[in-house]
């Protein structure tokens, strides 16, 4: 390509659109219906990440696993020390009791602090009192309760054998 042919091809490259020539510079850009179609696909992704994302509060049946865990350990802990230990359950959350010279006081250990459920659940005793007791032998009160987040729901029963299920 010659002096002159260099030249040529910039003149063409920076004509104005009104000279009718076509500008090679304009090949490379976008067009607006490409840029709406990347923005599109990027809000599909977004949306697709966004409902992805686990719940930050947990599952619902994770949480009344936790509870039913936490029983089973006041359960052991009533065998162990040859004393009833109380379950508390409301519906903003539950703690542990222990019969101390003949009245209920909370259990102060951490593993036993009282605990409110996660943002959203709420409980529903649907069987017994607001209370099971787990006697010396490790014998319960049925206790049934329903946590309840949204449209989901898990059961948590404790039987009068003292076994605690998770039922979803």
């Amino acid at each position: 390509m010659g002096p002159k042919a260099g030249v040529q091809w910039l003149r063409e490259a920076w004509a104005p659109a009104s000279a009718g020539a076509r500008s090679r510079l304009r090949d490379r850009g976008f067009t607006l219906v490409e840029l709406l179609v990347v923005l599109a696909i990027i809000a599909l992704m977004s949306a697709a990440v966004v409902v992805a994302m686990p719940d930050p509060r947990g599952s619902l049946t994770a949480e009344a696993e936790r509870f039913a865990a936490r029983a089973r350990a006041a359960q052991e802990r009533a065998v162990m020390d040859n004393r009833p230990v109380a379950v508390r359950v409301s519906e903003a959350g539950y703690g542990f009791d222990r019969r101390i010279e003949g009245e209920w006081r909370p259990l102060e250990s951490k593993v036993f602090a009282a605990r409110a459920w996660n943002e959203g659940t709420e409980a529903e005793v649907t069987e017994g009192a607001e209370r099971t007791v787990f006697d010396a032998t490790g014998f319960a009160e049925p206790l049934k309760i329903t946590l309840v987040r949204g449209r989901e729901r898990v059961a948590v029963e404790v039987s009068d054998g003292g076994e605690v299920h998770v039922r979803p």
